[in-house]
């Protein structure tokens, strides 16, 4: 969470994540809290890798009709 900014817009404050309008919320403080407490959050679990391929494979648990033909 580098990259953000709160803007006070009427009212309330919006959080900006980039150019995205992620949180609305009627307290700045309040909403600094939540953007340090989502950084924690973010820190403490390393980035995942990406799959190289998706993956489309069917759930196990679902069964197909084949009389469905639509």
């Amino acid at each position: 969470m580098k990259n953000y900014s709160i803007v006070r817009i009427g009212n309330g404050y919006v959080v900006q994540a980039g150019d995205k309008s992620v949180l609305k919320i009627a307290s700045r403080r309040r909403a600094a809290r939540l953007v340090t407490d989502a950084a924690e959050l973010l820190d403490s679990h390393p980035p995942q890798q990406a799959q190289t391929e998706p993956s489309i494979a069917c759930d196990p648990g679902i069964i197909l009709d084949p009389q469905d033909h639509t």
